[in-house]
């Protein structure tokens, strides 16, 4: 092994490897090396275009990986270098779509630190997935510190201030090989990560959506509740219509009665009427987004009345302003809504409701604004 050392142009000193086999990190040490083997000191940041930075997959360094067997609690798990997963082809993941994810964000303050936003409510989320979905699932405290290490091991990711994100993404997957229709015999959780910017390709430009009356996102009684891999792939079709015809994303209706608003192919929808802010109910048929739940605690701060309820598409289409929410989007203002073939137009400019919550949301993220509700968790 050959250690050549160089100073980095921000004063720190970097070790770097020009040959490394393949290690891991224990959970007691993320950002060190077993000992006896050289500590690596990263670059502060990893060598990316931050000023050009989309929503789309960057491989980092590392990433985390704990398994377990039907019935039993998860190993201590590893953070180790990110590379491929191997699976039986009878793997329950690959033959019955037995399988959850998450998704959240780190962020980096000015004053450098770094930020997580709620992890505990998506362990929480990913125990509720996991019970329906009959898969064995991390602790709360398991789940958090997964992340947790994983952010650490890639800290050269995260941008700069205001340049985005390091978006993570805990999955967890039904590994055991499994012929018949049966829940998998083990189950491995993966946390990996990626930096990003805005996850639509218009950036913070208002969107334009496109109701679909052909296509359903979900069913009374299925698993549209949960953050379940199985919700995702069924709608790419709509997706990609929608996106061929100018359009930034598709806003599904029930399946039942066909007129009621239910959600966005990857993120909650929201109305504003005068003071009046409603979302859909979260019925089993919609998922119960962390960054929905905190808009609604920060407008009723704000002095806005919040309502969780059937919300028909009529009325959406008679709205002053809407807007949705998600992990991935943050809080993103919806210019238009295309539908029956009649488009309507919704109020812009700085002095909207979503862009009040998005700036306040974002501030308590990134540490601007104090955290009255104790939702950052501050990794060191």
């Amino acid at each position: 092994m050959m250690i050549r050392q160089t100073s980095n142009l921000r004063g720190l000193i970097q070790i770097s490897l020009s040959k490394v086999g393949a290690r891991c990190l224990t959970s007691q040490a993320a950002s060190a090396l077993r000992e006896n083997e050289p500590v690596v000191r990263y670059e502060e940041y990893a060598d990316v275009d931050w000023n050009n930075l989309s929503f789309g997959l960057t491989q980092t360094d590392y990433m985390y990986k704990a398994k377990c067997t039907l019935n039993n609690t998860f190993e201590q798990g590893q953070v180790t270098n990110y590379g491929n997963v191997e699976l039986s082809p009878a793997a329950g993941v690959l033959n019955y779509g037995q399988g959850i994810f998450e998704g959240t964000k780190a962020f980096r303050g000015e004053d450098g630190r770094i930020l997580l936003f709620r992890p505990d409510q998506n362990a929480i989320r990913m125990q509720i997935g996991a019970e329906r979905m009959c898969m064995q699932s991390p602790s709360i405290q398991q789940f958090v510190d997964a992340v947790k290490q994983t952010v650490i091991a890639n800290k050269r990711w995260i941008p700069p201030p205001g340049k985005g994100s390091l978006y993570i993404r805990p999955l967890l997957i039904g590994t055991g090989p499994t012929l018949g229709v049966s829940p998998a015999p083990e189950y491995t959780f993966l946390v990996y990560a990626s930096p990003v910017g805005n996850y639509f390709k218009e950036g913070t430009a208002p969107l334009n959506l496109y109701v679909n009356n052909d296509f359903h996102r979900a069913t009374r009684g299925g698993a549209g509740g949960v953050k379940s891999i199985t919700n995702y792939a069924p709608v790419l079709k709509a997706i990609l219509r929608a996106k061929e015809q100018g359009f930034s994303d598709v806003l599904y209706l029930d399946s039942v009665h066909k007129k009621y608003v239910e959600e966005v192919s990857a993120c909650n929808i929201f109305l504003v009427k005068g003071n009046v802010i409603s979302t859909p109910s979260t019925v089993g048929t919609i998922l119960e987004g962390i960054t929905r739940k905190s808009i609604i605690d920060l407008a009723r701060d704000l002095g806005y009345k919040v309502e969780e309820r059937l919300v028909g598409v009529d009325e959406l289409m008679e709205a002053d302003e809407v807007f949705t929410t998600g992990t991935a989007v943050s809080v993103a203002t919806v210019g238009s809504i295309t539908y029956n073939d009649r488009r309507v137009e919704y109020k812009m400019g700085d002095e909207l409701v979503s862009q009040n919550l998005y700036k306040t949301l974002v501030g308590i993220q990134v540490g601007k604004i104090e955290d009255k509700y104790n939702w950052v968790v501050e990794i060191k």
